[in-house]
Order: structure tokens, then sequence, then C-alpha cells
């Protein structure tokens, strides 16, 4: 074999190997900033899908990105949002089940295309913390900051800490996420990237998270909503440079 047919042959098998396929399951070691596609099943790309229509349409100054939490804007956090956000032009880019390489392959595919929204808010991550370090959840969360100052160097970029799971500070997925948000912490440069963590207004002064607040003990209800909502109003007005 010739060696610009071996050449030639090298490259393809490379290619092979970081184009995503629709068809292909995200592996479960698989790094947060690795290639990856949403999820494969129908209703995850419709939904993948249907943002991408959305901001078609212009008119988006706000964009919420992340997970089922952020997704549960439109369930038990409707109410919440139209009394916030509607206002605001908002749009809710949160798939239920996405991990970090989940938003860096829709940040890719059109999720972003086209808009100039003044301030993006981020909190995604704890989908990680089942197979991932505390260190590659970090790199994932920074490598989606990265896609977004690249995709939308106007927009400002509001980082949320992944927000308390479990019963406690002992369950082992929240220690996780813990030491994750202390790393991601330090992306804010507070001029484009801005960083909060609203944690602690979920749980008691001990750490203790109430199914009164979160009924599985990940997932908000409508009051949590607002408690989200309210703790950074705030910096949003200012972020988004409202009086």
């Amino acid at each position: 074999m010739s060696l610009r047919c071996r050449s030639w042959l090298l490259a393809l098998f490379s290619l092979t190997l970081v184009l995503p396929s629709l068809a292909d399951e995200p592996k479960k070691d698989a790094k947060p900033n690795d290639a990856a596609v949403p999820a494969p099943h129908e209703g995850t790309l419709k939904r993948h899908e249907s943002f991408n229509e959305r901001v078609k349409k212009g008119n988006v100054d706000l964009i919420f990105i992340g997970d089922s939490i952020t997704q549960g804007w439109e369930g038990s956090g409707a109410k919440v949002w139209k009394e916030f956000y509607d206002k605001r032009n908002a749009v809710n880019l949160g798939i239920g089940g996405d991990r970090t390489q989940h938003v860096l392959w829709r940040l890719d595919h059109g999720n972003v295309d086209g808009i100039k929204p003044k301030l993006a808010v981020v909190m995604i991550g704890t989908n990680n913390s089942g197979s991932n370090t505390s260190e590659q959840i970090a790199e994932g969360v920074k490598a989606i900051v990265e896609k977004l100052r690249t995709k939308l160097p106007d927009t400002k970029v509001l980082v949320l800490g992944i927000f308390p799971r479990g019963e406690n500070n002992e369950n082992k997925q929240r220690k996780v996420n813990a030491a994750a948000n202390e790393t991601i912490s330090k992306l804010a440069d507070d001029k484009n990237v801005f960083y909060l963590d609203i944690g602690p207004k979920f749980t008691d002064a001990s750490g203790n998270l109430s199914k009164e607040v979160m009924p599985d003990l990940l997932h908000l209800n409508e009051a949590s909503y607002r408690t989200w909502a309210e703790s950074i109003e705030p910096k949003v007005k200012e972020l988004m440079g409202e009086k």
C-alpha cells in the first residue's frame, strides 16, 4: 500500500472517531466535553429541534441553558417563569437528562445560532455526578462557557453553582457537585462571565434538603422555582442592563 493511500485511510479513520452519530449513545465514561448527541430517543431530539426553530424567529434577550431542572420552568416553574421571564423574551434551552457534553453538542447544532441575547444563565452538571469526577464536570462547564463566549461574544454569562441534591451533605453526588462548584466559581471574570451559588437557599443551616423543597431531593417544586427566580433577580437585572 502506498504512503499516500495509508495517509488517506488514517485520516478517514480519525474522522469517524470524532464525528458524532445520531444513533450513538454517549459512553458512560465519556468526559464531559467529549463530542456527543443529546440522547438516542426521538423526544429529546424533537425538543432540541424545537429550540432551533424558536431561535430562528429571533427576539431572544435571555436564555436558560441546562437539564431537566431548567426544563422544569415549563412544568412546576411555569407560573413563575411567566411572571419573571416572559416579558424579557426568554427562551428555555433545558433538556431532561442532559449532561455537559450534550449541551456542548446542542450549542454546536443550532441552539444559539443567529441570536444575540443579553444574558445566558447556565446551570448544568448534576447528571454527570454519577459517572464523572468533579474536575471533569468543571472542565465540561468551562467548555460550555468558552463555547458561549465564542458564539455569543456580546452576551453576558451567569453560571450558577450546581444545585444541592440528596438528603444532606453526605450524599455522594452532592459532594461531587460541591467540589465541582469550587472550580466552576473560578470561571468568573466579573466582566463577561459571572458566578452565583444559590444552593444554600434550598437547604437548612446544616445543609439538609427537605422534600418540601425538592420532592425527589433533586427537582424543584413551584415554591423552589420562585426561590430560584428571586435569588438571581438582582443579578439578572444588572447583567441585562435594566434599571
